[in-house]
């Protein structure tokens, strides 16, 4: 079991950047690959991006050339770059891993909001 605690969540204007982190904790060792969701009130949740075990890197195309992932494994965090943000990405964020199991654990969130 690991924990997912979100961060770096704010409000900007559009053309921005934040960086969002996602820390883990916990039984690491068993995660085969991690990643980002986003979520709007009343929309299903979203994929965004994903970054594997084997460091094989993989974006929704309406965040391609905006948004890097990116880990630092020795500090067991992943990273969220977004770059050039549009009033369409304003969302909750969530990070996720998924086991080698298959089983997916999730993060609270952090609200990303974007003022045209």
């Amino acid at each position: 079991q690991v924990q997912l605690m979100e961060s770096g969540g704010a409000l900007v204007q559009a053309g921005g950047s934040l960086r969002l982190s996602c820390d883990v904790s916990g039984d690491i060792g068993s995660i085969s690959a991690m990643g980002w969701y986003r979520q709007t009130p009343g929309d299903q949740r979203e994929w965004v991006a994903t970054i594997t075990s084997g460091r094989t890197i993989d974006y929704a195309d309406f965040v391609k050339g905006r948004f890097t992932v990116s880990s630092n494994n020795a500090k067991n965090t992943m990273y969220l770059q977004m770059s050039s943000l549009k009033p369409e990405d304003t969302a909750v964020y969530l990070c996720a891993v998924q086991y080698i199991s298959g089983k997916v654990s999730w993060g609270q969130g952090t609200q990303v909001s974007v003022s045209s």
